[in-house]
């Protein structure tokens, strides 16, 4: 009885803003969905003084009570977004992570919006890298170059597959580099070897 009393004076657990973090499980995504919702919230200049809980239950009220006027709002703002992504401001990725932000705290809001209208004028994004290994053509083009350092790169790059963030994670100790990321065994010093 005294937690229920209590919960009753802070606030309640159904407002917007707590279902909407009620539905996010880790503090990372919780983070940067609210930091996108800021954004959002921003844009619409949306009580600018007040904190996110209170733009968020605010938010909410305005939008149960006038539909046609929040998704005109979402799109205005998608529609600024997306125009960003057009001069590569910002990825088509980034842009669809506005819209998770946004459809998780409608969904948990029970505000109705048509999400398949609002995403049919997004671009698509890019589920693969830009990537691929290189001909013989280009390694031998490549290790024509006179400095013999660059001979070992590029063979050793070429050979395992590794990418150049992956020459962060070598480690060079007693029989040669170890790769940390390989599921082998651990040298003394804590690096991994085969």
């Amino acid at each position: 009885m005294e937690k229920l009393k209590h919960r009753n004076q802070k606030g309640s657990l159904t407002d917007a803003y707590s279902l909407f973090v009620y539905a996010i499980r880790t503090q990372i995504t919780r983070d940067y969905y609210l930091r996108r919702l800021r954004t959002f919230f921003d844009y619409i200049e949306l009580l600018p003084n007040a904190n996110i809980e209170q733009r968020c239950n605010h938010f909410a009220a305005m939008a149960t009570k006038d539909h046609n006027w929040i998704f005109s709002t979402i799109i205005g703002f998608l529609q600024y977004q997306k125009d960003r992504v057009e001069r590569e401001e910002i990825t088509a990725a980034t842009l669809y992570n506005f819209v998770k932000a946004l459809k998780l705290f409608c969904e948990m809001s029970d505000v109705p919006i048509a999400w398949k209208k609002i995403t049919r004028g997004l671009p698509k994004v890019r589920s693969f890298a830009n990537d691929r290994a290189p001909t013989i053509d280009e390694i031998r083009k490549m290790t024509e170059y006179p400095d013999r350092r660059m001979k070992a790169i590029v063979y050793t790059m070429a050979s395992s597959g590794i990418r150049l963030g992956a020459w962060d994670y070598l480690c060079w100790k007693g029989r040669g580099a170890y790769y940390q990321g390989w599921p082998y065994y651990r040298c003394k010093s804590n690096c991994l070897s085969w």
